[in-house]
C-alpha cells in the first residue's frame, strides 16, 4: 500500500515537473529579439511578446487594463527586456555604455518614460533596483490606425531629410512609441 502512494506521488511530481518544464520551452508569449547591424553599431533587443487577445491593453488604472497607465511595466511579458549594444549609445543626451542592460518603461496616455537600468536579471516578477537606473528619458506616445495584435520592438532609419538618428519602436495595440538614438 505504501509503495503504490510512493509511486502515485513521484508520478504526480513527475507530470508536474515535464508541465512546467513544457511552459518554460513554449510559453505564451514567445521569447523574440529585435536586431540592429548598421552604422558600426550592433544592438540587440531581447523581449517577451505578449499578446492582446481581445483585451484592453493601456488605460487608467480604473478601467482595468493588463497595462495601467503611471505604473512600472517590464515592457513585456515574463522577462524584463533587455537590451545589448556593442558600441556606446545616445539617448537624448544620456550616453549607454556598450553591454547588456534591461529597459523598462512607465506608459502613460500621452508620453512614456522609458528607464535604463543596469539589472540584467531575466525574469521581470519585479521592478528593477532603483538605485541601479542609469538614466530615464521620456518619449511622446504616438496613436495607430490600426490595431497590433503582438507587443513588437523593432528598429527604424531615421528618415530621409531628418535627424541623423535611429530608434528602437515599440507597437501594441493602437499605440507606438518611438525611441530616438545616435
Amino acid at each position: 500500500m505504501k509503495k503504490k502512494i510512493l509511486y502515485s506521488l513521484l508520478l504526480i511530481v513527475a507530470i508536474f515537473l515535464t508541465y512546467v518544464a513544457y511552459l518554460i520551452n513554449n510559453p505564451v508569449s514567445p521569447l523574440l529579439t529585435a536586431s540592429y547591424a548598421e552604422k558600426n553599431k550592433d544592438i540587440t533587443v531581447t523581449y517577451s511578446a505578449p499578446f492582446k487577445n481581445g483585451r484592453l491593453i493601456f488605460g487608467l488604472e480604473s478601467e482595468s487594463p493588463l497595462v495601467p497607465f503611471n505604473k512600472y511595466w517590464r515592457t513585456g511579458a515574463n522577462r524584463h527586456t533587455m537590451i545589448k549594444t556593442s558600441t556606446d549609445l545616445i539617448f537624448a543626451d544620456n550616453v549607454l555604455n556598450s553591454g547588456e542592460y534591461s529597459m523598462y518603461t512607465v506608459p502613460g496616455e500621452n508620453k512614456w518614460d522609458i528607464t535604463f537600468n543596469s539589472t540584467n536579471a531575466y525574469f521581470g516578477i519585479s521592478q528593477p533596483d532603483s538605485k541601479k537606473d542609469l538614466f530615464t528619458i521620456s518619449v511622446p506616445s504616438n496613436k495607430l490606425d490600426t490595431t497590433v495584435e503582438q507587443f513588437t520592438i523593432d528598429f527604424i532609419p531615421s528618415p530621409p531629410g531628418g535627424p541623423s538618428s535611429t530608434a528602437i519602436r515599440l507597437r501594441w495595440d493602437l499605440t507606438e512609441i518611438v525611441i530616438p538614438f545616435n
